[in-house]
């Protein structure tokens, strides 16, 4: 179980969102979005009583899922989750996030997005703390902050919304492979200050999908602001997602116990032969960079060498 893999170098992710695309034109705004870089792309369904507000459903994520082979993250802004989650898995979601304040109950949503080997999440609106979700921590790969009311796009961020990124991560401190997401009024003028502030992926519509904006331009911009606010803020570069890296080089047969481990943490891991001399049959284990300390740290023995 894990987030979306990721594409690109570097730590910070953009998500294009195509609700400020042209509607009648998806497949052609996708591939703009994939010829500019983007990382994935971020789907709002909306259904008119949760936010005053009313997008697509299940049918158009299906269409966009058999005309690119990026992560489609979906995001649920519905009353009743559960009674289409289904529909959006086989309709190609490699991640469906709903929100806290539904009036669910979350925990089986939670996992039925998981025993579907998706990832699962929860969104927080302005008004809600974003500790709202740390009942359901244990079953979260998303965290997705809104930086706006949800239900419309081109609104500016509210700063107050910002405050909740870190926090945010506090909670998935034990997670180290689950994202915080940022979904509103994303730019290049706040994307150094949401990287401060700690924020993994941001989605980005109106930025991106302006009359007029180079899409490219733009998504290379908002990441590597990104990248740079948190570099300044903290001293050092964030670690980029997409590297694996040692943490074991143990005999064969203790391969698979570290495997389902790890995995019960929620920790992919990769086997390699090892290169080391006279190691013979031993193997090396790797996972992914921001989880090395993690590992290292909560397994102990396992990743002596």
């Amino acid at each position: 179980m894990g987030t979306p893999e990721a594409e690109s170098g570097g730590h910070a992710r953009v998500a294009a969102s195509i609700l400020d695309a042209d509607q009648a034109n998806l497949a052609r705004e996708v591939r703009r979005g994939e010829h500019g870089g983007t990382d994935r792309f971020h789907l709002d369904v909306m259904d008119g009583h949760f936010v005053p507000n009313i997008s697509f459903g299940p049918a158009t994520v299906a269409a966009i899922r058999r005309v690119t082979k990026l992560p489609l993250d979906v995001h649920l802004m519905i009353s009743e989750p559960s009674r289409y989650v289904s529909r959006f898995l086989d309709g190609g979601a490699d991640s469906v996030t709903f929100h806290v304040e539904v009036d669910e109950a979350k925990e089986p949503i939670l996992r039925a997005i998981r025993e579907a080997d998706r990832a699962a999440g929860l969104a927080v609106s302005p008004e809600t703390p974003v500790e709202a979700v740390a009942p359901y921590v244990g079953l979260l790969d998303i965290v997705m902050v809104m930086g706006v009311h949800p239900g419309f796009g081109g609104q500016a961020l509210i700063p107050e919304c910002v405050g909740k990124i870190p926090r945010a991560l506090a909670l998935l401190s034990q997670r180290p492979l689950s994202e915080v997401h940022i979904d509103g009024g994303v730019s290049r003028d706040n994307a150094e200050l949401l990287g401060a502030a700690g924020v993994d992926v941001l989605v980005a519509g109106n930025a991106l999908y302006r009359r007029g904006r180079d899409i490219g331009r733009e998504v290379r911009l908002i990441r590597a602001l990104a990248d740079e606010g948190w570099a300044i803020s903290h001293g050092r570069p964030r670690i980029p997602r997409d590297r694996w890296v040692p943490v074991a080089v143990v005999d064969s047969v203790r391969v698979e116990p570290i495997r389902r481990e790890l995995g019960s943490i929620g920790i992919p891991a990769i086997v390699v032969a090892s290169d080391e001399p006279g190691d013979g049959q031993r193997q090396e284990v790797l996972v992914p960079a921001p989880a090395e300390e993690f590992v290292r740290r909560r397994l102990g023995s396992l990743t002596e060498r």
